[in-house]
């Protein structure tokens, strides 16, 4: 699978609190991560750099997956206890009191993809023009959404809109939402930060994911660029993995 992860810190704040990345196996087996931290000083940031880097390691000791059941367990498990180690951390070390980070990873195969998440970082399915969001984001805005209290177009206007209900390594415990799906068609996989969806729209993603001059890193970097052009208030992160099981070219 071609895939690829581009993260930038905007054009507001001073540092970059997102991290993530893109891990292979040499089966094709593919493990996307995108995190957004959050907290004092640097604590936001060395809580997405320490979630990546747990994810990687428990990656790497993986073996196989037998099944989607396997995968779903595989990556509910890791992402608890990854929540538990950045729980741990901060309880060590005072100055990242308190910090926490959002996760939305996926494991893709050739006939599945699972992906699991905290937070309200996003993973897309775009397949025939189209896209789908599969994860439901666990902010204050979207259960008033959920509860018809407020409208998706107030939602995106609301002053509490940053505020989200779960992240990682901010308590002892976490709920996390874990979904798989199998690939019946090509299409591409998208996760990203908030500092995305907050200024690209549905429409102008499906124009960049489905632009068939476009290469893959260059399809990230405009996600990047209008996200910046539209205000770049936030951190950006954007991974894009390429579903294709025909297309042979790096596109």
């Amino acid at each position: 699978m071609k895939s690829v992860f581009l993260t930038n810190k905007g054009k507001v704040r001073t540092h970059n609190e997102d991290h993530g990345g893109i891990y292979e196996k040499n089966d094709g087996l593919t493990l996307a991560i995108v995190c957004d931290g959050m907290g004092g000083h640097q604590a936001g940031d060395i809580a997405s750099k320490l979630a990546v880097e747990k994810m990687e390691a428990y990656w790497n000791e993986e073996e196989v997956f037998s099944s989607p059941n396997d995968t779903e367990t595989w990556l509910k498990n890791k992402i608890v206890q990854v929540n538990s180690d950045l729980y741990q951390y901060a309880s060590v070390h005072k100055e990242c009191n308190g910090m926490g980070t959002t996760i939305v990873a996926a494991v893709c195969t050739s006939s599945y993809v699972t992906i699991g998440h905290v937070g309200d970082s996003r993973c897309y399915l775009s397949s025939e023009e189209q896209i789908k969001q599969l994860t439901d984001d666990h902010s204050f805005v979207n259960e008033l959404v959920k509860s018809g209290q407020i409208s998706k177009e107030d939602a995106e206007h609301h002053p509490r809109k940053n505020v989200i209900l779960q992240a990682l390594g901010t308590e002892q415990s976490v709920k996390v939402d874990i979904r798989t799906l199998p690939l019946e068609e090509d299409g591409y996989l998208l996760l990203c930060s908030d500092g995305l969806t907050n200024k690209v729209s549905d429409e102008e993603l499906i124009s960049i994911l489905h632009n068939s001059e476009m290469l893959l890193q260059e399809k990230a970097e405009q996600m990047i660029n209008l996200a910046n052009e539209y205000g770049g208030e936030d951190n950006i992160s954007v991974a894009i993995v390429n579903l294709s099981v025909t297309e042979m070219e790096s596109r």
